[in-house]
């Protein structure tokens, strides 16, 4: 327990942690790499393809000391990959306006598919019984909807002279007041 011996394990345990730090220091600088060669090759960027191409584990993003370069790809994920003469980028916002563009326009089909059911279930089920002999025969159903219309002309037209016959009704109770008064007014 000389001091002799604990120098040389000092300088040691320096010439480990320096050892680490530049395995650090390169291993930092093989996933800065492969994201910038990613993202100039217009592929998705994502934790396990960068820590595949610079050759480290997925945890090392993980480490407290190294959550820029976490950030870094989450930020490069969440753009859209830039592809040379491709046309427009599309971009996370813009899939999510399509997608639920998407999903509004598949609920309004749906809406419109179980209407035309409906309607085409009622067409055939009324052929159906029309053609079975059960229903009363067309000639029939336009002798009843011609007695409703007739009907409801009937019906307007005794209003009509209700009105009317309460009308000279009053027309002649004035006309009888009038000749009354005429003639007490004339001896």
């Amino acid at each position: 327990m000389t001091p002799t011996n604990s120098t040389p394990t000092a300088a040691a345990n320096k010439t480990l942690v320096d050892g680490r730090r530049a395995d650090t220091a390169r291993r930092r600088q093989r996933v800065v790499k492969a994201i910038n060669d990613a993202i100039a090759a217009g592929e998705v960027v994502s934790v396990s393809s960068i820590a595949r191409k610079a050759g480290v584990d997925r945890s090392f993003f993980y480490r407290s000391q190294h959550k820029d370069l976490l950030a870094q790809i989450h930020t490069a994920g969440a753009e859209p990959p830039i592809r040379a003469g491709v046309g427009p980028t599309v971009t996370r916002a813009s899939l999510k306006a399509d997608l639920a563009n998407c999903q509004e326009r598949c609920a309004r089909l749906t809406a419109r598919v179980q209407q035309l059911e409906k309607r085409l279930s009622r067409a055939l089920g009324e052929q159906t019984w029309r053609d079975s002999g059960l229903g009363a025969p067309d000639d029939i159903e336009n002798l009843k909807q011609k007695i409703t219309n007739l009907e409801e002309d009937k019906a307007a037209l005794t209003l009509q002279l209700d009105e009317r016959t309460q009308d000279l009704e009053a027309a002649r109770a004035t006309n009888r007041e009038l000749m009354a008064r005429l003639n007490r007014s004339t001896p």
